[in-house]
């Protein structure tokens, strides 16, 4: 039980990180406007928790951004399947920057991509890929960085228990 608490805790822990960071940093590049603080987050959750916690984590920042208006639903597709990489690639390997390149490989090329019929159909807009590539891999490029730089500076590894990782 008290695990429990103590993963629910440092999972809250990075999703108030990931909405307060949100708010404060946000700004337009191209067609979309972008968070790299989601993207810190999603890295840092990764290596700590793993893959289904990080996950967890980036849709449920992605879900209060929205509530608050902060937000658009292109942090769904963007934030969740870079964390989902980021954490199976650190799992993989154990190395922080292979967390970072899954981040920027699973929100900045895949997500990007998978963001082209979500935008269509859920937003009514018509951007092709090229229109959410560049501007995905930017926010999730400087927020992979953001986001192992912290982790070198502060031992977040330690935080929760082993066998609390997924």
């Amino acid at each position: 039980m008290r695990n429990n608490t103590r993963l629910l805790t440092t999972m809250a822990i990075f999703v108030a990180i990931g909405v307060i960071g949100s708010s404060i940093l946000g700004f337009q590049i191209g067609v979309a406007k972008v968070y790299p603080i989601q993207h810190a987050v999603n890295v840092m959750a990764a290596v700590v928790l793993g893959p289904i916690p990080a996950v967890t984590i980036a849709f449920t920042i992605g879900l209060l951004r929205n509530l608050l208006g902060l937000g658009t639903l292109l942090a769904f597709p963007g934030g969740m399947i870079g964390a989902l990489l980021a954490g199976y690639l650190y799992r993989w390997t154990k190395k922080k920057y292979m967390a970072a390149t899954g981040e920027m490989i699973g929100t900045g090329i895949i997500g990007a991509l998978f963001s082209v019929p979500y935008a269509n159909v859920l937003m009514g807009t018509s951007y092709g890929a090229l229109g959410f590539i560049p501007s995905f891999l930017a926010s999730s490029a400087l927020g992979a960085v953001i986001g192992v730089l912290v982790l070198n500076r502060v031992n977040l590894e330690n935080m929760v228990p082993k066998e609390l990782r997924s």
